[in-house]
């Protein structure tokens, strides 16, 4: 066949051309659900903040799952994933002042609110106490205490959860709300999005935590 004769491909021929956008986008808490829906026409907005108004908050780190195992304490459990990375925060003044080491009671805390332990009032954060007694930077701490915690959490509490967002993020765009967007872990500058980290999980792109 020549190659003016070649036929054009029809539109029925390309049947994605116009299908729907899929996936999962991360947004911030406050952006505003008119101009996320004008940028990203009939997306599915969720909050997965401890601010949520349905079952969505259970994928907050602050909700009180109870019996969390904690990484790098064995025997310890933790009562959310927050409780945990706060409860071995570390202070200047430690070892000096015990009071300025870990909390293990506010591991136990099942509060939503109140949870952190903040500079303002303990002083500069050293970091977080592993179980054989090493001191470990933010960034270290992220891929051995929050990452585990919080992956501990979506497989074992949140695989419902988790099943219903990776059916709708194949059906459209859903977008997660959290007050922190920052994905990468290695920027230690903000909070990681634990909304990102959910959007990793279901889509097979767990970071590394070693």
């Amino acid at each position: 066949m020549s190659k003016k004769n070649k036929r054009k491909p029809a539109l029925a021929d390309s049947p994605d051309l116009f299908a729907a956008p899929k996936g999962i986008v991360v947004k911030h808490k406050k952006s505003k659900p008119a101009n996320i829906l004008k940028s990203l026409p009939n997306a599915e907005i969720i909050d997965v903040t401890s601010q949520a108004p349905d079952d969505f908050v259970r994928f907050s780190p602050f909700y009180p799952h109870g019996n969390i195992p904690v990484p790098l304490w064995p025997n310890l459990t933790g009562a959310s994933v927050e409780a945990i990375w706060q409860g071995l925060k570390v202070f200047e003044g430690y070892p000096e002042n015990p009071r300025k080491g870990p909390d293990f009671n506010a591991l136990r805390s099942t509060k939503t609110t109140g949870v952190k332990r903040t500079t303002r009032v303990h002083g500069r954060v050293l970091g977080h106490l592993g179980g054989n007694g090493d001191l470990l930077s933010y960034f270290d701490a992220r891929k051995k205490i929050y990452l585990p915690a919080y992956k501990y959490v979506l497989e074992n509490y949140l695989t419902q959860e988790v099943e219903k967002l990776r059916s709708l993020a194949g059906q459209k765009i859903v977008v997660l709300l959290d007050y922190s967007t920052n994905a990468k872990l290695d920027d230690v500058s903000s909070p990681l999005s634990h909304a990102a980290l959910i959007k990793m999980f279901i889509e097979g792109r767990w970071p590394k935590e070693d």
